[in-house]
Order: structure tokens, then C-alpha cells, then sequence
């Protein structure tokens, strides 16, 4: 069945339908409209979603006074700042899922006609964008905008400077009351999390990619732009419907190209490989790691951003935004500036109606100056991980890396072994387990990095996991090792002592043990018993595939 209104309010048979309908205030005419379902992540759980349900008001505002029918729901968003470290990071990448689901069972069970999506945390921005794609009608996103960032001694703060605060305290470097004053100080407003992690990075590709309206990525969650933003993103919507633009229209090979530009350009999150992978599957587009690669290579990194470098997104907004980082991409022929976007323009007819200054700044370096020449979202393929694994060198000064391998089966413990001092200069932090089907749910290892950086250990050793890392984490850090040590993969068969290289120059990573000795390995491992038997995160394990194709659930894994 097309998914429309119509088939739930239209005729004798839908009487009761229209009952239920007049009941929450609609009439006649309401009825007659087409619906748009305006979707908010909003919650108490996160600083991040705490304004979304306001937001929300907004864009009904702006459905309703141009020509459609709005009608707000919302669904689940975690708080990965407050899941991290703990046994709840589990849950936060199994969220996407359910945001997506969620998103689309509640458009197909109402039928309606077109979405608004408003997000704020990780996971939620991403799987606001999956069940848009999926569903395939007309769809605008928004973000609910960064936080301010805290100030103190002078200093910009986020909340990432709280984690690496503790590995400070718990190297003796700062006392408890320093610790206590970064931790009240940090994060003075509601808001996603300031520097270049994972929602911005995300909210930075939504502009994109052309699913969300130029320039609102970057106006501050507590910003009076941000209530304007979102009226005129439910506007957007409505409009689409008329131009029937939906977002497989949009969301073509050439925008997940721009996409990965962004995301390279920004020095953004490697969150963003595998939500994009993510996206990509539900559009129905081919992506790989190849094509991160590429793109990688021929895209500079400009954006002198936080955890890898200086600013937070409010300082990148008071100089033009997300458009004003588009504009010296696609001045250098690093866009494909006529894909289609949610105004119904190209992203090159919105840039050119765009008055976008040229302020003096540090925050972007020209195309021909950049903080480094290639992108910083970088895949690395070798014996470690033979279908790939990813790291960010956005803020990092060494390209290689090799050391001694100290093992870890789950996150707790690598994180208690740093805290007593057990890790030393040359280490190379293996922590697995912790994959999408073996944690489940591939966790961020936030804490446990920014513990280390905060010890003074972030150039001093490598880490490397079948997990995740926060957008927030620095250093030489290794993430989504792929296939993961659940399915048996090499970094299952590491011991301690082992060699380890990790090369961003020639992107490999090689476990220095021969193939006999790792054939003898795989002979005597067996795969642990499941962590979880039942509920979602049991689900989860079933149906989710490996991190080189965006860990995304299917019907037949």
C-alpha cells in the first residue's frame, strides 16, 4: 500500500478514523490536508534533546500555516555522554536502529504524507535520517543545535575536557578541586556536545547531503535562530510535498560524495563513516570503503576544530556556518554542486543566493593552506583487520605507531588498568568484544581514551578495538576493527607481547604474527557465550552485521 493520508481519512469507512482525529481538536478542514509527521528525539535524558519538544512547536507552526497538517511524535534518544563507560554505551548504537524503526512503523501505522525530523544526540541524528530515507516521502532534518561552550581561566570547554580531567585527577596532575570546578563549568547550556564529535559531524553532513535547510547546523541550541530555523524547516516540508521531492531524489551517489567531503574537510567523527555506510544502505545506495578512501585523499582538512584542534561549533557559526565550509569546497571543485536539495535548489543555487562574508578568521584555512593536505577520516585494511578499520588524525602528529599489544576483553578493564597506571609509553591497548555483535553494540571508548590522553599518555600509545569511539576522542586510536573478535576475527587472536603496526600513511594495520602461529590460534579459540539472551540487545546481535558495512540490521544477516 502507498503510504498516504488519504487512506485513513477519506470516506464512509474512515468515520471512525476521523472520529479519533476530531477528538484531539482537528475538523473538516484539517482533515483534508495533507499530514506531515514532525518527529523529535526529545527527552530529560540528555542536555542534548531537552529543548526538542519545543522545537517541535515550531515546526508545527510552520507545517500548519503552509497548507498541511501537522501531528508531533517522538521517540527514544540516548545520551552517550551518560551511557559512556558503563555496561549503557551498549545501547547507544542499538538506538539508531530504533529510532529508525520507530520513526517509520509510526509514519506507515498513520499513513502520513511527508516528515520533519528534529535530533539532537548521536545516534539520533543518523536514524532520523536512515527512516527518512526508507520511507522515501517528503522530508526535511533539523538539528536542535549545539551547547554552549563553558569558560573557564579562559579556556573553552566541553565535556570531553571533563573525561580527560579525570585521567588528569587520576594521575595526581589536578586536584578534586579543579576536577569539580571543569566538571560544573563545562557545559553551561542545553545543547549537543560543542566541538567537532559526532552530532555535529553529523549535523554538518545533513547540509551536506541536502536533507536539511543551509545554515542550520550551527545557530546554537539556545539561539532565538534556532526557533526560526525549525519553523522554517516544517515550511520546507510542506513545499516539498508540492514539488514531490522525496529523499532518494536527494540522498543520490554524488550527495553521499559531498557527505564524505564534509566529513574529511571538518575533521569530523569516525561515527560518521559508519553512519553514513548506514544511510547509504537505506537509500539504496552502494558505498564502501573504498569510496571514503578516494574521496579522502583528494580533500583537505580546513576546519580547525575541537577534540583534534582550537574551536567549538558556536565559534564556526559566528563565521558563516556549515555553508561558509561549503563555500570554499565548492569554490575548488571539491562539490557536486548540482545535486538536488530539500529547497528544491541545487546546493550550488543555495550557495549562490547565500550572502556568506569572508570574515578574518583562524577557524577555516584556505583550500590551499589546510591543517593537512588529505582528509582525516582515514580506513585502514591489513592483517589486524582484513576488512578494515578506521581512525581520525584530525589533531594527530605521528603517523606510525608500532608497540607491544596489552589485552583487554572488555572495556571496564582496560579502563581500570589505566586508572592504576598498568599502561606505559610504547603500549599498544588492545580492547575487544566490544563489536557490534560481540558487545553487543559496539561501545564508544570515550572514558577510557580520555583517560589516557589525560595522563599524558595520548601521544605515548596506541589503541586499537573492534568498539567505537566518541567523536570527542584524540589520539591514535583505532576503532570499528573489522571482522571483530566475536566472529573470530584476527584481534581475537592477539596475546599479549604481540607486535602491532598501525601506519595512516600507507592506511595498514598489521598484527606481526605469522600466519602458522595465528592458524594455531584459531585452532584452540571459541567463540564466548553471548553477553545478552534476550531483549533488544540480544536481537541486536542476532541481526547486526560487521562495522565495514555501516553495522546495519537486516531481516537475513
Amino acid at each position: 500500500m502507498e503510504i498516504s493520508s488519504k487512506n485513513v481519512v477519506d470516506g464512509t469507512a474512515r468515520s471512525p478514523h476521523r472520529a479519533m482525529y476530531k477528538a484531539m481538536g482537528l475538523d473538516d478542514n484539517d482533515l483534508s490536508k495533507p499530514f506531515i509527521g514532525v518527529c523529535h528525539t526529545g527527552n530529560e535524558a540528555t542536555p542534548c534533546n531537552i529543548l526538542l519538544p519545543t522545537l517541535a512547536e515550531e515546526a508545527k507552526k510552520g507545517v500548519a500555516e503552509n497548507g498541511a497538517t501537522p501531528r508531533i511524535f517522538s521517540t527514544i534518544a540516548v545520551s552517550d555522554g551518560i551511557a559512556m563507560g558503563h555496561e549503557g554505551m551498549k545501547s547507544s548504537l542499538i538506538s539508531r536502529e530504533v529510532i529508525a524503526d520507530s520513526i517509520e512503523l509510526m509514519v506507515r501505522a498513520h499513513q502520513y504524507d511527508g516528515i520533519v525530523g528534529i535530533a539532537g544526540c548521536d545516534k539520533s541524528l543518523p536514524g532520523t535520517m536512515m527512516a527518512m530515507a526508507r520511507l522515501n516521502l517528503p522530508s526535511v532534518f533539523v538539528y536542535g543545535g549545539t551547547i554552549m561552550p563553558g569558560i573557564l581561566d579562559g579556556k573553552e570547554l566541553t565535556v570531553v575536557d571533563v573525561y580527560e580531567a579525570v585521567g588528569a585527577y587520576d594521575a595526581g596532575q589536578i586536584s578534586l578541586e579543579m576536577l569539580k570546578n571543569i566538571e560544573n563549568t563545562a557545559c553551561p547550556s542545553s545543547g549537543s556536545c560543542g566541538g567537532m564529535f559526532t552530532a555535529n559531524t553529523m549535523a554538518s553532513i545533513s547540509e551536506a547531503i541536502g536533507l536539511a535547510l543551509p545554515g542550520s547546523a550551527s545557530p546554537p541550541a539556545e539561539d532565538e535562530r534556532r526557533n526560526k530555523m525549525v519553523y522554517e524547516t516544517g515550511a520546507a516540508c510542506a513545499k516539498l510535498l508540492e514539488l514531490n521531492i522525496k529523499p532518494r531524489d536527494i540522498m543520490t551517489y554524488e550527495a553521499f560524495e559531498n557527505s564524505i567531503v564534509m566529513l574529511n574537510a571538518v575533521g569530523g567523527s569516525t561515527n560518521g563513516i559508519l553512519h553514513l555506510l548506514s544511510m547509504a544502505n537505506e537509500a539504496g545506495i552502494k558505498l564502501t570503503y573504498d569510496d571514503f578512501e578516494r574521496i579522502r585523499k583528494k580533500t583537505p582538512h580546513i576546519a580547525d576544530m575541537k577534540p583534534g584542534g582550537n574551536y567549538v561549533m558556536n565559534s564556526l557559526d559566528k563565521i558563516g556556518g556549515i555553508p561558509f565550509v561549503l563555500k570554499k569546497l565548492a569554490a575548488k571543485g571539491l562539490l557536486n554542486g548540482d545535486c538536488i536539495t530539500v529547497t528544491g535548489k541545487t546546493i550550488q543555487q543555495n550557495l549562490d543566493a547565500m550572502n556568506i562574508p569572508e570574515p578574518e578568521q583562524s577557524i577555516i584555512r584556505p583550500i590551499e593552506n589546510p591543517l593537512h593536505s588529505v582528509g582525516t577520516a582515514v580506513v585502514l585494511k591489513g592483517s589486524l583487520a582484513p576488512e578494515g578499520a578506521v581512525i581520525k588524525t584530525a589533531g594527530v602528529e605521528m603517523t606510525k605507531f608500532t608497540g607491544k599489544a596489552k589485552v583487554y576483553d572488555r572495556e571496564e578493564y582496560a579502563f581500570d588498568a589505566v586508572a592504576k597506571g598498568d599502561v606505559e609509553e610504547g603500549d599498544v591497548v588492545v580492547i575487544r568484544y566490544e563489536g557490534p555483535k560481540g558487545g553487543p553494540g559496539m561501545r564508544e571508548m570515550l572514558a577510557t581514551t580520555a583517560a589516557l590522553v589525560g595522563q599524558g599518555l595520548g601521544k605515548k600509545v596506541a589503541m586499537v578495538t573492534d568498539g567505537r569511539f566518541s567523536g570527542g576522542t584524540r589520539g591514535f586510536m583505532v576503532g570499528h576493527v573489522a571482522p571483530e573478535a566475536y566472529v573470530g576475527g584476527p584481534i581475537a587472536l592477539v596475546k599479549n607481547g604481540d607486535e602491532i603496526t598501525i601506519d595512516t600513511e600507507t592506511t595498514v594495520i598489521d598484527l606481526h604474527v605469522s600466519e602458522e602461529e595465528l592458524a594455531k590460534r584459531k585452532e584452540s579459540w571459541s567463540k564466548p557465550k553471548p553477553n545478552y539472551t534476550s531483549g533488544a540487545l540480544a536481537k541486536y546481535a542476532t541481526l547486526v552485521g560487521s562495522a565495514a558495512q555501516g553495522a546495519i540490521t537486516t531481516a537475513n544477516p
